[in-house]
């Protein structure tokens, strides 16, 4: 292994990671645009997708340190470099569990820059150290400062799931942020960053030249790995990946795409792989779903139950309309938003006519986990979170043992809660569905025929699976059978060479598990 190329993993700072002679990918051109266009700039991207290494790449740049650019694109561009006062204040360092975190986390930061700015009796409260600090750090060095807000929003992200701290942190937040709105005169840069907007903060709603580009075609690539930079920069890792895991370099490089790639933040864009990823898979010569482990969305998974969503529907065929893509409002019953905003659905299309955005899972990292999270939130026992054998499933599967399957699913489906709100047969199908998507089967839900649409339809190499689901106080097993062949759910599939299948099956909401079923093979 060739320890001289450093790869950058949870490195941060711009200044630590040149002087370390880690592995860089140049975004500094982006720098240069910013600094020149001047403007007030909000940011979003998902959770460990560079946003804080970018931040402090812009430090770096305001503070005139030419040397730790050499060899980089700005290099090339930047004639002057100006020394600026610089104000780097960083929300990702508490936990936001009570009120007093937020204060902690102010209040230590502001007493670094006051230390070097001083302070004044009269400034009280933290909007107005703030405003102190700008007026103070121009009236000394004559030049305009810069604020650097990384993770604008953790407090906020933070508190969702407890709606009363949210909002005391909200307004607190407000008038904190809102200082900015009328430090034009002292401001020569200002850039947040964060996960989303939060349309109820003042920064947004009255700093109006506040401009986002976190849906900007030229910004799109501004954190994350493109393909173009991912071959430029990592052959080497690449290749060494392809030894160990004993592929070519080409399967290598599909391997990473299906895993990493497919993250769009504009309209037209090209797709960008999540750099965390992608940086551990090459440390440690392995695929993983290294980004989702570091964070599970179980408030997001919670928000989908709770709003009774079309499951399935996340897979490519999630519809919103682009003025509701881009911020947040607390308490919105519509979680489409956010699951943008985090990283778990992307860009897959736009529609002009009607301004709309056709989302879905970027990745099989996104995909497959987040459908595991659901599984777990759907069915909450502690036998599916210890000793859940997906292999056993598809084992049976890909044998034909339909009744060893179906066991195994009712053994599963007794663990639902009695207290389970919506006991309806969508809701067991939903289940359903997410116990064979997250094994990695190719499952399709109300797939459509000549008249009528079948439930599930699961496909194997040999097999092809098609289920039909009744609660057992309105039909039986043998009437879901039925039902298969008066509607046609089986012409699709009549003139392939697979094994056709057809089950009937009956749900309990009594008893919270498949009651019976029954099989047929067809041809």
């Amino acid at each position: 292994m060739d320890f001289s190329r450093k790869l950058p993993i949870g490195i941060q700072d711009f200044e630590k990671l040149r002087t370390g002679s880690y592995l860089y990918v140049d975004k500094t051109a982006y720098i240069h645009r910013l600094a020149n266009e001047g403007c007030p700039y909000f940011l979003g991207r998902p959770r460990r997708f560079g946003k804080s290494l970018f931040l402090s790449t812009l430090k770096a740049y305001f503070q005139g340190k030419k040397e730790l650019f050499e060899g980089l694109a700005i290099a090339e561009l930047e004639k002057d470099w100006v020394e600026y006062p610089v104000f780097h204040l960083d929300l990702n360092l508490g936990s936001y569990d009570q009120f007093s975190d937020l204060e902690h986390v102010l209040n230590v930061q502001l007493t670094l820059l006051e230390s070097q700015w001083g302070k004044e009796d009269s400034e009280g409260t933290f909007s107005t150290r703030l405003s102190g600090l700008m007026r103070r750090a121009y009236e000394k060095t004559k030049k305009r400062v810069v604020v650097l807000i990384d993770e604008y929003d953790k407090p906020l992200t933070g508190t969702l799931d407890n709606p009363e701290l949210h909002e005391k942190i909200r307004d607190a937040l407000g008038g904190f942020y809102g200082v900015l709105k009328t430090a034009d005169p002292y401001l020569r840069f200002l850039m947040l960053t964060g996960i989303t907007k939060f349309s109820k903060v003042s920064i947004f709603s009255q700093l109006n030249q506040l401009q986002d580009i976190s849906m900007n075609e030229y910004y799109a690539g501004v954190c994350g790995i493109s393909e173009t930079e991912l071959l430029a920069n990592f052959e080497p890792e690449i290749r060494r990946l392809a030894e160990k895991r004993k592929m070519s370099y080409e399967e290598t490089l599909a391997e990473l795409k299906k895993r990493y790639d497919g993250y769009h933040f504009a309209k037209e864009s090209e797709g960008v792989y999540n750099p965390f990823s992608v940086l551990n898979t090459f440390a440690t010569n392995d695929f993983d779903y290294y980004w989702f482990s570091t964070g599970t969305p179980t408030f997001l998974a919670k928000m989908l139950k709770n709003a009774d969503f079309d499951i399935p529907s996340l897979e490519d065929n999630v519809t919103i309309p682009a003025p509701s893509i881009s911020d947040y409002r607390a308490g919105d019953v519509n979680p489409v938003p956010l699951l943008y905003q985090t990283g778990y659905l992307t860009i897959k299309d736009f529609n002009p006519k009607y301004n709309t955005y056709v989302l879905g899972f970027p990745n099989e990292e996104v995909k497959y986990g987040f459908l595991d999270e659901l599984r777990r939130i759907y069915t909450p026992s502690a036998r599916l979170s210890t000793d859940f054998r997906s292999d056993l499933f598809v084992i049976d599967l890909e044998a034909g043992n339909v009744d060893g399957f179906m066991t195994r699913l009712r053994a599963h489906f007794a663990d639902i809660p009695n207290d389970l709100s919506n006991k309806t047969e969508e809701n067991f199908q939903t289940i359903f569905y997410l116990l064979l998507r997250s094994m990695g089967l190719f499952v399709q839900t109300e797939v459509k025929s000549a008249i009528g649409r079948a439930d599930i339809v699961v496909w194997m190499k040999d097999i092809i699976y098609v289920f039909e689901f009744k609660l057992s106080e309105n039909a039986t097993a043998e009437e879901a059978l039925k039902q298969i062949d008066d509607k046609g759910y089986l012409i699709p599939y009549s003139a392939g060479t697979r094994k056709v299948v057809k089950i009937g099956a009956e749900f309990s909401s009594a008893e919270r598990t498949l009651s019976r079923w029954v099989r047929e093979d067809v041809g």
